[in-house]
């Protein structure tokens, strides 16, 4: 027997230091490689930090809310030398493939990767991983078996398209920053409501399932509960992982009669931001649901309480810094007469509801914008610096602002030019529910060139957004709703939306900025052009 040391790894960020938030072991714990050790927080992301070896841990050095510098022991684990040498990784950097001694690489997977490589006769340390930081996936370790099989096939991951793989954070046009996350979710997820079948799938989980992946926010709502977290029925995984979300275990929890009246209350507090995107009223926002405090992103604080300006909240603050003092910034506010999109939306909604989409005034203004930027190239642009050239785009990709308990991310939806209304409001939503329970992944928050913010969802009308550098424009919505304006000289209520556009003025003049507004409301007061392409 041996004590090995693990020691806080790069996790593929590039970062020198982060908060160890949470540790999810404690001293005498016997655990088995992959098993998760700790929740890290980086200026990127919160990570889990897998263990590359299976033990008994002896020792934690360093506390919880502790800043480590990477390659700093955090933890003692005492392993047996004969059975390490399958599943260890290197000590110095846990998050890419290891060698050994002799030069053989060692893989980095999880035991349920390792356990489909087995089936498909696949030699794991001969995968190249997709996955953050080099871990090796299912979807690698299929790709693998083709290929040995002589057959084509798709790699594991598409690449990413980022007009600048620095650029991922935007501020909202409330003032607060929007910032990135990743993964994938199904637009819809059959749920089993029976009793009987719930405890068959708890039955199921229980001897299928050794680990679960799961936000920092979405653990504390399960010791709440009282919910075990591999016991939660899912059908999303992480890099051959289960994963469960807070919305996962609190409906677990109701249904199987482990709720409690902290999981009521929470419900009651987070079920804007947690039930959707919906907007079933005129007077509702345009994009997704939120509250005062998820819109914060982070909770309330308490009076006098000082908050550590760190990790995730530092790294927002320094790329604010970064857009408002780079790019010079010229706000363009108007108003539109959306009476007719309120009906025509409201026309749609069954059929929508059919088609297993919640409608809302999003897809409609994502529509519009990409008309509108067609025909003015400059706001669909980025300024290169260096090379001293303006790139106008010729993709249309847009930025999501969505607030989380973590701050406000930007899932950017990609080719909207080339999708239908009911798509776009199917993938909105699913990359929008992603990004609140943190499953979402950094390429799915990069590669926009144009961002959308919505105040109306907490009662805003006109805004001030800042861009999202190095894009140079970021529309802000207002709150539809019935107003009074004059029509044929007679004074009418009619449904107006309020909408501000931020430019960075180095590319985009006032002129060229009110004409794509004026674009832009001319289509939503005709929303029947959006129907076709």
């Amino acid at each position: 027997m041996t004590v090995e040391t693990f020691r806080l790894p790069d996790v593929g960020e590039g970062v020198a230091e982060g908060e160890l938030l949470r540790w999810l072991v404690e001293p005498g714990e016997e655990i088995e490689a992959d098993q998760p050790l700790a929740e890290v927080e980086t200026d990127k992301a919160v990570v889990d930090l897998p263990s590359p070896y299976a033990g008994r841990v002896t020792e934690l050095h360093v506390a919880e809310g502790e800043m480590v510098p990477v390659g700093t022991g955090i933890v003692s684990v005492e392993v047996d030398d004969g059975e390490t040498a399958d599943d260890e990784a290197s000590e110095g950097d846990a998050a890419a493939a290891a060698t050994d001694d002799t030069g053989a690489r060692r893989a980095f997977a999880a035991p349920s990767t390792r356990r489909l490589a087995r089936e498909l006769g696949v030699d794991v340390a001969r995968v190249e991983g997709s996955g953050p930081g080099g871990r090796v996936t299912d979807a690698d370790v299929r790709a693998a078996a083709d290929d040995e099989a002589g057959e084509p096939t798709a790699t594991g991951r598409p690449e990413p398209r980022s007009l600048d793989p620095d650029a991922t954070v935007v501020l909202s046009a409330a003032g607060e920053l929007e910032t990135e996350g990743r993964t994938r979710r199904e637009s819809a997820r059959a749920v089993e409501t029976a009793s009987e079948a719930v405890e068959r799938q708890r039955e199921r989980d229980r001897t299928a399932r050794d680990r679960t992946l799961a936000a920092p926010a979405t653990r504390g709502l399960a010791d709440e509960l009282g919910v075990d977290l591999d016991t939660v029925p899912t059908d999303r995984e992480r890099d051959g992982v289960p994963f469960v979300t807070a919305a996962m275990v609190r409906e677990y929890a109701a249904r199987v009669g482990e709720a409690t009246d902290t999981a009521e209350s929470a419900d009651a507090a987070e079920g804007a931001a947690t039930e959707g995107t919906a907007e079933t009223t005129a007077s509702a926002g345009v994009g997704e649901a939120t509250d005062d405090e998820t819109a914060a992103g982070s909770g309330t604080p308490e009076p006098g309480e000082r908050i550590p300006y760190r990790g995730i909240r530092r790294s927002i603050g320094e790329q604010m810094e970064r857009s408002k003092y780079t790019a010079p910034h010229a706000t363009h506010t108007d108003e539109v007469d959306v009476t007719r999109l309120v009906e025509t939306k409201a026309e749609l909604e069954a059929h929508a509801e059919a088609e297993g989409v919640s409608l809302t005034y999003l897809p409609f203004v994502m529509r519009a914008v990409t008309r509108a930027l067609r025909e003015f190239p400059r706001v669909n642009a980025s300024l290169d610096e260096a090379a001293e050239e303006i790139v106008c785009h010729d993709e249309y990709n847009l930025g999501i602002a969505t607030a989380t308990d973590a701050g406000l991310m930007v899932p950017v939806v990609e080719d909207v030019d080339g999708k239908g209304l009911l798509d776009l409001a199917a993938e909105t939503a699913t990359k929008v529910e992603r990004a609140r329970d943190r499953s979402i992944g950094r390429e799915e928050m990069q590669g926009g060139t144009f961002t959308i913010t919505n105040v109306g969802v907490i009662g805003g009308e006109y805004a001030t957004p800042i861009v999202n550098y190095p894009e140079v424009a970021i529309l802000a919505l207002g709150r539809v709703a019935e107003r009074p304006r004059v029509v044929d000289g007679e004074v009418v209520p009619r449904y107006t939306l309020p909408l501000s556009l931020s430019v960075d003025h180095r590319v985009v003049d006032g002129a060229v900025a009110a004409r794509f507004t004026n674009r832009v409301m001319d289509l939503l007061r005709s929303p029947s052009r959006l129907l076709v392409d």
